[in-house]
């Protein structure tokens, strides 16, 4: 069986990123397509693929610069040819799903998210827009939402990376979605002695306005307390000029060093509202308590009162009183329990969750009564990984 696996743009190594590495794992010979894409920032299991780009890929800048042709990439998906494919997977979270696949195929999506510069996080990116944008945008986002909201039909199954998301999409789309967890690394991750911990607490995530680095930021400020706030974004200048001499900033760190700063750490702070949120499960699975915000995916991730607590406003004031909580809380905190808790979403957990849906998909997919090709097998996996 021949697969495709289409994924919206590799320029980083993020969370999609992460998922898709553990879908080409299980299909070892799939070809992989993307609007553009830069080898240097990919690791081998993704850059070592027969990797096909669109013909956004030969636009000027197109590396750097590929939101900008955010309005061109419906038709780069559609000129793709897919009749030699069995099987079509899509990563979504850009757009992707909207290929054009061959009739009797199956077409899957693995959505992180319906396009949220579009739907629900529309206003906030215009607002944070240049001018020249902020007049493309209405009509721009009008016509993307139409074609986002027809192209969602070409798709046989969904896949939402959380509950949270499958909600999302049967609002915008009116589809049914199975979840399926994203998975993570959490072996990667261990506890630290309890006399190896730092006082600081740790923010980690892109420096962008609805990830509500700033609430961390002031909160702290008024706090006093030791904080970490590692990531990059346009909001670096800002967060730094607001911030007290007790606040830290890191632009990046290694996989290594991610690891022993999350061990390390007296507890995360999150304090955005995310589709699924993979940074709360990492601090998790290394022993260590988080306060996230009581919406989105971390009601999914987070155990209250085992692995951290919820705080429900996104104010300074509301933050400040939910850290003072947390630290009072953390005596009854048990880094064993939180591990315990992080397991469940394991790579592991992934593979057999996404094997499972795509197995149901083919089977609806397929005629009653109609076998498969003989030389054909319901799933293209990887060696020692069929049970």
């Amino acid at each position: 069986m021949k697969v495709a696996v289409i994924h919206y743009w590799l320029v980083a190594m993020r969370g999609g990123e992460r998922v898709l590495e553990r879908i080409l794992a299980m299909y070892p010979d799939a070809d992989l397509f993307t609007h553009v894409y830069d080898p240097d920032v990919l690791t081998p299991i993704i850059r070592n693929r027969t990797i096909k780009t669109t013909f956004i890929s030969k636009l000027p800048g197109a590396r750097v610069h590929y939101q900008k042709y955010l309005s061109l990439m419906p038709l780069a998906l559609e000129e793709l040819d897919l009749n030699d494919y069995d099987l079509v997977i899509s990563c979504e979270a850009g757009p992707a799903k909207g290929v054009i696949p061959r009739p009797d195929s199956t077409h899957v999506c693995y959505c992180h998210s319906p396009m949220r510069y579009i739907w629900d996080q529309y206003h906030t990116y215009k607002g944070a827009a240049g001018r020249a944008a902020r007049f493309m945008m209405p009509t721009m986002s009008h016509l993307l939402r139409q074609w986002d909201v027809a192209s969602s039909a070409r798709v046989d199954s969904f896949a939402a990376n959380s509950e949270f998301i499958a909600a999302r999409i049967e609002k915008y789309y009116r589809r049914d979605a199975t979840v399926v967890h994203p998975p993570v690394d959490v072996e990667a991750f261990s506890a630290a002695a309890t006399t190896d911990l730092d006082d600081a607490f740790v923010w980690i995530g892109q420096l962008v306005p609805y990830k509500r680095p700033d609430l961390a930021v002031e909160a702290f400020n008024r706090l006093g307390l030791p904080l970490v706030v590692v990531g990059k974004g346009g909001e670096k200048k800002r967060l730094q000029a607001m911030a007290g001499p007790n606040i830290k900033f890191v632009d990046s760190l290694s996989f290594k060093d991610l690891c022993n700063l999350c061990a390390r750490s007296r507890g995360l702070i999150f304090t955005s509202k995310e589709d699924f949120g993979i940074t709360p499960v990492e601090v998790m699975a290394a022993g260590r308590p988080v306060l996230a915000f009581g919406e989105g995916g971390a009601l999914e991730t987070m155990a209250e009162n085992v692995t951290g607590l919820f705080y429900y406003e996104q104010t300074p004031e509301a933050l400040v009183a939910a850290v003072e909580d947390l630290i009072r809380w953390m005596p009854h905190f048990e880094p064993a329990a939180a591990q315990a808790h992080a397991r469940r979403f394991s790579p592991e957990m992934f593979d057999a969750n996404f094997k499972t849906f795509v197995l149901e998909a083919q089977s609806r997919q397929r005629a009653p009564g109609r076998p498969l090709r003989p030389d054909a097998t319901p799933l293209a996996l990887a060696p020692g990984t069929e049970d």
